[in-house]
Order: C-alpha cells, then sequence, then structure tokens
C-alpha cells in the first residue's frame, strides 16, 4: 500500500500550530527571568552536556555486558 502526503491536513492543522507557538510563548514567558540570564551571561554548560551525552551514549553500549567497572574502565579511558 503506497500512502502520498500532500502537505498539511487543511483549516485545522493550522489552528493545532497556533496553539502549539501560543504554548511555547507563554512557557517562555513564565519563565523568563532564567531565559534572560540564559542568554545574556557568558557561561555554558555545552562541556558539560557532552561528557553527558558521552557517558550516556557508552552506558547503552555496554548494556547487559560485564558491569559497572567494565564501565568505569570505559568512562576513565575516553576521557
Amino acid at each position: 500500500m503506497i500512502i502520498t502526503y500532500a502537505g498539511r491536513a487543511g483549516p485545522g492543522s493550522v489552528e493545532s500550530d497556533r496553539k502549539s507557538l501560543v504554548s511555547f510563548v507563554n512557557g517562555i514567558g513564565s519563565d523568563l527571568g532564567a531565559v534572560v540570564v540564559g542568554l545574556s551571561l557568558p557561561f555554558s554548560s555545552g562541556a558539560v552536556e557532552g561528557q553527558v551525552n558521552r557517558i550516556k551514549m557508552l552506558k547503552r553500549q555496554m548494556f547487559g555486558r560485564a558491569g559497572l567497572d567494565l564501565l568505569r574502565k570505559r568512562v576513565l579511558l575516553t576521557a
């Protein structure tokens, strides 16, 4: 069976998009202080997030294998 998609479903999807956008803007507005500080300070959590991502990837690769000792060695060796 072949299913084709020719764009938006109709007027209802535009309303759904509008609701999503309004929800996003309201969320930013309710936490405006954190947004301003996050965009104005020179600090970044990018390095920490990269390390967390790397460790999670190693953990996924090691799932069901030798255990915590081998995971610890792999985390320390790749650092």
